[in-house]
């Protein structure tokens, strides 16, 4: 079932602390969970981040909306407590509890009114603007992803594009950002010169030099087949060793990937998305164009006001 919206869980959430059943966001997430009746897949699922799960995410703009009601109070971050005029709204519950009804309490008309937004938020109504499904978190997350998903496209059509030789510099770049090898002069010196029966070079696994991985990089358009994976992996044998990379442009097909599962070597395909997005996350051929800091209260600055 799709998780509920964070207006969704207003009410649920102002009925289990005026029960007194849950008084933190864990405890609240849990129970709701249960009483939605969620499985494992809907309690697990997380932000694009991967920093944080949804339903805890939603629960915490649920809790923060009741704040700026006067429906709960807030001691401290993380916890929260029903008040006088949040028991008040539970004598006689509404059907369900939106932005747009919690409008009609002078705290969250103030609150609105600060922002320069109407208490009659079209927001309130998913029907008129499906965004208001999501909290701030998640349309943040959603729009930076969508922004990488684009980068990472625009990376690979340039990777695909450039001479077999800058091919390899970028893998060696890559792979030095990632923390592998040593310096530039031996990290992947080999790359693109031995043709070793199947294997482009070698890199240090750590800048000691305690063991080394056997590459081999492939500018294609195509999908990389299990006959190519094979030959990279017998060539394996016959430098007795026990790691490789193979990193493409392409795609790797199925029976690639499956054959690689049952390996006793350790072997990892890189393809050509993927290679992009690590390239975004270490900073390889991308440069920063703008920096945005979320903040949160410090509710340790204020332990002694």
């Amino acid at each position: 079932m799709a998780l509920p919206t964070f207006e969704d869980l207003m009410l649920p959430l102002l009925r289990l602390a005026g029960e007194g059943r849950a008084h933190d966001l864990v405890t609240a997430e849990r129970l709701l969970a249960d009483a939605l009746a969620l499985g494992p897949e809907e309690r697990a699922q997380r932000l694009p981040s991967g920093q944080q799960r949804v339903l805890h995410n939603r629960i915490g703009w649920a809790s923060f909306y009741l704040a700026k009601a006067g429906l709960l109070a807030k001691p401290r971050r993380g916890r929260f407590e029903i008040t006088d005029a949040g028991r008040q709204v539970l004598q006689a519950p509404p059907v369900r509890i939106d932005k747009e009804y919690l409008g009609r309490f002078p705290a969250y008309a103030e609150y609105m009114a600060s922002l320069g937004t109407t208490t009659a938020d079209p927001g309130a109504s998913p029907d008129l603007h499906p965004e208001a499904a999501r909290t701030a978190d998640e349309l943040l997350q959603e729009a930076y992803q969508q922004v990488r998903d684009a980068l990472a496209s625009d990376l690979l059509a340039r990777l695909q594009a450039v001479a077999p030789e800058f091919f390899e510099q970028v893998v060696i770049d890559l792979l030095l950002a990632l923390g592998y090898g040593g310096a530039r002069e031996d990290a992947g010196a080999r790359l693109g010169r031995s043709g070793d029966g199947g294997i482009d070079g070698t890199i240090k696994e750590d800048r000691l030099g305690l063991d080394v991985i056997y590459l081999q990089a492939k500018r294609w358009q195509g999908s990389v087949g299990r006959p190519e994976i094979q030959r990279f992996v017998g060539a394996l044998h016959g430098q007795r060793a026990g790691k490789g990379i193979f990193m493409t442009t392409g795609t790797f097909t199925a029976e690639a990937r499956e054959y690689v599962r049952h390996l006793d070597k350790k072997v990892v395909l890189v393809d050509g998305r993927e290679m992009a997005h690590l390239m975004i996350e270490a900073g390889v051929g991308v440069t920063p164009v703008a920096t945005y800091v979320v903040r949160r209260l410090d509710s340790d600055y204020f332990e002694d006001a």
